[in-house]
């Protein structure tokens, strides 16, 4: 846990950061999950994370729960704890709701949104290019993920509507795991190029900015198939062999 030193009367105080133990194996195990490294079903064993982090038992059971309300880990009646299955059979729901929310909120953004929001939505399509082009050429998925998630969240609180935008929310990062096996697959099969890793976004945001919410929505929607299809042709053409996959 870093430290850093306050003065008080002449007297060198550590203060410690506000990161506590528990913050710092829910960052850790989040991030391993989203890229995989800790793939779908792999049990995570208590003992052996208090192990890992020189923590006690109490914080690592604090991120666990932390984990298991985003969905990302589950307890099983056994008491034990996996990373959550991938459930394939409920991708038809999660793509249909991705598609009415991300119209919905991107439609709203164009319609509520404040110049200040605008600004911050503009630097957020920035900030992805940037990155998407680093991750191409490095091959680091999990940024591109990132990138995209906090380009249409950002988009989401424009629209001025905090159910909408939770609810998104959640879809976005329910669905982060099925990015990651989606662009592996465009890279790996389909040789996808940078440019295909927009997605519409500079679209999206010319729209926004225009404040033409059928444009906007229109393209929120094709963005959403576009995800679809690729995502759907990933399933046809599996390379998850390794994967353990819960199907009901």
């Amino acid at each position: 846990m870093t430290k850093k030193k306050a003065v008080r009367n002449n007297v060198s105080i550590p203060v410690i950061s506000k990161e506590t133990g528990s913050a710092r194996v829910y960052s850790e195990l989040r991030h391993n999950i989203f890229n995989m490294s800790l793939p779908p079903s792999y049990p995570l064993d208590e003992i052996g994370l208090s192990q890992h982090f020189n923590l006690s038992r109490s914080p690592i059971r604090e991120a666990l729960v932390r984990l298991a309300s985003e969905g990302l880990v589950l307890t099983l009646p056994n008491r034990s704890t996996i990373v959550a299955p991938l459930d394939f059979s409920s991708v038809p729901e999660h793509l249909d709701a991705l598609d009415l929310l991300q119209r919905a909120t991107h439609r709203s953004a164009a319609v509520c949104r404040s110049e200040e929001e605008l600004n911050e939505i503009e630097e957020s399509e920035r900030s992805f290019r940037l990155t998407a082009q680093e991750g191409y050429e490095s091959g680091e998925w999990l940024a591109i993920i990132e990138g995209n998630y906090n380009f249409h969240i950002t988009v989401a609180r424009a629209g001025q509507n905090q159910y909408l935008a939770s609810f998104y929310k959640r879809v976005l990062e329910e669905g982060r795991r099925m990015l990651y096996f989606r662009n592996e697959f465009l890279f790996k099969s389909l040789g996808a190029t940078v440019d295909r890793l927009n997605l519409g976004h500079a679209e999206l945001v010319e729209a926004i900015r225009d404040r033409d919410a059928d444009r906007a929505e229109r393209l929120a929607h094709e963005h959403a198939s576009q995800f679809r299809g690729s995502f759907l042709e990933y399933l046809e053409q599996s390379i998850t062999s390794k994967v353990k996959i819960v199907m009901a």
